[in-house]
C-alpha cells in the first residue's frame, strides 16, 4: 500500500517533470536548438540528476517537449471539429500548426538534429484533418484526388520553409494560401 510520503513523492516527481518540460520549451525558445540540459534544469529549478532521472537522454526530453507542443493544438482542433465549413476548418488547422511551428522553431530544429523522435503525427490532428478532408470532398469543395495522408505532408512541407524566413514574420501564411487555393475545386 502506498504511504502518504510515497504519494507526495510521486506528486513532486510529476510536478518536477512538468516544470522540466515547460523549462525546456522556454530555454529552447530563448537559447536556440543548442540549449543544454544544465540550462534547462536551472530554469526548472531542479538539479541535473532530477532531470536525468526523469529524462535519461536528450531525445527523451525533446520527445516530452514535443508532446507538450502538440497539446497546444488542442483548441484549434476542437474549433475545427465544430466548424460547419470544412475548408475554413482545414485552413485554421494548417495555420495553427504552422504558427505553432514558427513559435517553437528552435525546439523543432533540435528535434530534427536528433533524427526521428516519433513516427506519430498527433492523432487528434490527423483524425480531424481526415474527417475534414472527407467532408470537404463530399461538399465538392476540394479536389477529389486529395487524401487525408496528404495533409500531414503538406504541414511538413509548409514547416520546411520556416528556416528560410524570419521566425517572427508570418510570411508562411502566403504558402498556406497557395496550398489552399491548389486544393480547392
Amino acid at each position: 500500500m502506498a504511504t502518504f510520503t510515497d504519494r507526495r513523492l510521486r506528486a513532486d516527481a510529476a510536478r518536477n517533470a512538468e516544470r522540466i518540460v515547460a523549462a525546456a520549451r522556454k530555454v529552447y525558445a530563448d537559447v536556440g536548438p543548442d540549449a543544454s540540459p544544465d540550462a534547462i534544469a536551472r530554469s526548472a529549478g531542479v538539479g541535473e540528476r532530477t532531470l536525468y532521472r526523469r529524462f535519461p537522454t536528450k531525445a527523451d526530453l525533446l520527445r516530452a517537449a514535443l508532446e507538450s507542443v502538440a497539446e497546444d493544438l488542442t483548441p484549434a482542433i476542437e474549433k475545427a471539429r465544430e466548424d460547419n465549413d470544412p475548408v475554413r476548418a482545414i485552413a485554421g488547422l494548417l495555420e495553427a500548426a504552422i504558427s505553432l511551428a514558427a513559435r517553437e522553431h528552435n525546439i523543432l530544429a533540435a528535434a530534427r538534429r536528433l533524427g526521428p523522435l516519433t513516427n506519430d503525427f498527433p492523432a487528434p490532428l490527423y483524425e480531424t484533418l481526415h474527417d475534414l478532408t472527407r467532408r470537404a470532398q463530399r461538399g465538392g469543395l476540394i479536389n477529389a484526388d486529395i487524401v487525408a495522408e496528404d495533409l500531414p505532408r503538406i504541414i511538413a512541407m509548409l514547416h520546411s520553409v520556416l528556416p528560410t524566413m524570419d521566425p517572427a514574420s508570418d510570411g508562411w501564411r502566403r504558402y498556406v494560401t497557395f496550398i489552399l487555393n491548389a486544393m480547392s475545386t
